[in-house]
C-alpha cells in the first residue's frame, strides 16, 4: 500500500529480528529500482551508442536493406544491455542477502561500532518498515588507532520519497558516528543514484573519488562516487 509522502510520521529505531522479511523486501525493491537508470546510463555511453548504430546500419546494409532484420538485430543488442543491468542488480541483491543481510543482528548489532536502523510508520492501521540505514565501523589507515564509519543499505521506500525520511535516517547514522568518535564518515553510491548523491551533499559530504567498482563488469561501466564527511 502506498503512503502519502506528505503525512508519513515514521519512528526510527534499531533493527529487530521480526523486521527481517519487510527489510529484505524494502532492500530488494530499492535495489531493483536502479535497473532502469543503469540501463539508460549504459545506452547513452558513446561506445554503446556506436555499437547500436553498427547493429542497425551494418545489418541493414549486409541484409540487403532489410529494415526488419536491422530492427531485430538492434533490439537484440538493446535487450542484452538490459539483461546485463538486470543480472547485475539481482546478483547484488542475492549476494548481500547471503552475507551481511542474512544475519543483521550478528553482523551489525553485536559490534558496538556497527548499527542498523529501520524507519517504521503506521500505514492504514498497520506498522510498516519504510526505510533503513546501517553503519559499519572500520579501521582508518590514515589515522592510527582510529576508526571511520561507512554507511550501508541506505534505502527509503518509493511510497514515501520526498518526505524527509532519508534525511532523518542519514542524520541518525551520522550522530551515531559522532558518538563513536569516528575520524570520518564515508558513503559510496553509483553515479545513477542522483537522489542519494544530492542527499549527502546536502549533509555536507564531499566527493573524494570517482572510479569503476570492481564488481561491475566493464560492459556496464558505472562511475562510483565516494563521499566523505569529517
Amino acid at each position: 500500500m502506498a503512503a502519502d509522502s506528505d503525512t508519513v510520521h515514521a519512528v526510527i529505531r534499531r533493527y529487530q529480528p521480526s523486521d527481517r522479511a519487510t527489510v529484505e523486501t524494502v532492500f530488494r525493491d530499492g535495489m531493483m529500482e536502479h535497473i532502469n537508470p543503469a540501463f539508460m546510463y549504459a545506452m547513452t555511453r558513446p561506445l554503446h551508442i556506436a555499437v547500436s548504430l553498427f547493429y542497425y546500419i551494418g545489418v541493414y546494409v549486409m541484409a540487403g536493406q532489410s529494415v526488419v532484420l536491422a530492427l531485430v538485430s538492434g533490439g537484440t543488442w538493446i535487450s542484452l544491455v538490459y539483461f546485463c543491468c538486470f543480472e547485475f542488480y539481482t546478483g547484488y541483491v542475492r549476494a548481500k542477502l547471503n552475507t551481511d543481510m542474512q544475519d543483521i543482528p550478528g553482523y551489525y548489532l553485536s559490534n558496538p561500532d556497527n548499527c542498523f536502523w529501520v524507519a517504521e510508520a503506521e500505514i492504514h492501521g498497520r506498522p510498516q518498515v519504510l526505510g533503513m540505514v546501517a553503519v559499519e565501523g572500520k579501521s582508518d589507515p590514515g589515522s592510527e588507532g582510529k576508526k571511520f564509519g561507512e554507511f550501508y543499505r541506505m534505502i527509503v521506500s518509493s511510497s514515501c520519497r520526498c518526505s524527509g525520511l532519508g534525511l532523518r535516517l542519514a542524520k541518525i547514522a551520522e550522530d551515531f558516528c559522532r558518538e563513536r568518535c569516528f575520524s570520518k564518515i564515508e558513503f559510496s553510491t553509483s553515479s545513477t543514484q542522483r537522489a542519494a548523491v544530492a542527499l549527502y551533499f546536502r549533509l555536507g559530504f564531499k566527493l573524494v573519488l570517482v572510479h569503476t567498482p570492481s564488481e561491475s563488469p566493464n560492459f556496464l561501466y558505472q562511475g562510483c562516487i565516494y563521499i566523505s564527511s569529517v
